[in-house]
């Protein structure tokens, strides 16, 4: 089977006590077709010293000013090659063996753009925390409650990345969600039961630290894929959506290992 190319686009910043790791997990896949690309911010810590010792494995890099993580991210696939694109923040790992899989899923399911898989939740220290199972993507389910969808567990085409328009570099916590909203308007997400990242949970992350900004740009993206809706109307669906959620999960077993 000939595995397609996949590049990762990793972006960091001041992240030099999660880097190293981040980066050993994805060099360490052994993947025969891996693009590895790093964008860092311009750090003053020790990243750069870190980038450099594995300099040798990266298709690019560069330590410099930008406009923030989503520019960091968009100028890194504007470089890319791969026929599929994924991003890892630096205080993210891939699971060992994922980039194996998701190659092969790509190969095997040739009219599929996009997958994503499950995720584990680590701490600081790099402790398992939660196993967390998700659920397919329900464009109303996530605009009302929040985004399901494993970021680093996530993996798709270039074309249809690009037929997009990419990410939308204004926003800074919420590109993501944005991206799959963007994207299930051309193609369908399709969600495996695989773990394929751990994705790591402390308090200084940005969804937590900037919790009101996070919470802004989620309403941006209600208004946009819903339309203004009334203080009312937003309650009761949010609150709707919230129960169906969690009923879906426990039918589906998501809260068991």
């Amino acid at each position: 089977m000939q595995y397609p190319k996949i590049t990762v686009v990793t972006c960091s910043y001041n992240q030099g006590r999660f880097l190293e790791e981040c980066i050993l997990s994805v060099i360490n896949q052994q993947y025969p077709n891996l693009e590895y690309i790093v964008m860092d911010g311009g750090s003053t810590d020790n990243s750069v010293e870190i980038i450099r010792k594995y300099e040798e494995y990266l298709t690019y890099w560069t330590s410099e000013r930008d406009g923030g993580q989503s520019d960091a991210l968009a100028r890194g696939f504007e470089r890319s090659t791969g026929e599929i694109l994924a991003w890892l923040c630096s205080d993210d790992l891939l699971e060992k063996g994922a980039l194996v899989e998701v190659g092969r899923f790509f190969s095997e399911h040739s009219n599929v753009d996009v997958v994503f898989g499950d995720a584990i939740f680590i701490d600081a220290n790099s402790k398992i925390t939660r196993y967390y199972k998700t659920l397919p993507f329900r464009r109303w389910l996530m605009l009302n409650t929040a985004n399901y969808v494993p970021q680093p567990s996530t993996f798709w085409r270039r074309r249809a990345y690009f037929e997009v328009g990419g990410l939308d570099r204004s926003l800074h916590l919420s590109m993501d969600p944005d991206l799959w909203m963007r994207l299930a308007k051309v193609t369908q997400l399709r969600h495996v039961r695989r773990y394929w990242s751990r994705m790591r949970f402390y308090p200084e992350i940005k969804s937590l630290a900037l919790k009101d900004q996070r919470l802004a740009e989620h309403r941006r993206l209600e208004n946009i894929y819903l339309g203004n809706r009334s203080v009312g109307a937003r309650v009761v669906t949010r609150a709707t959506a919230k129960v169906a959620r969690i009923a879906w999960r426990v039918c589906v077993g998501c809260y068991w290992k």
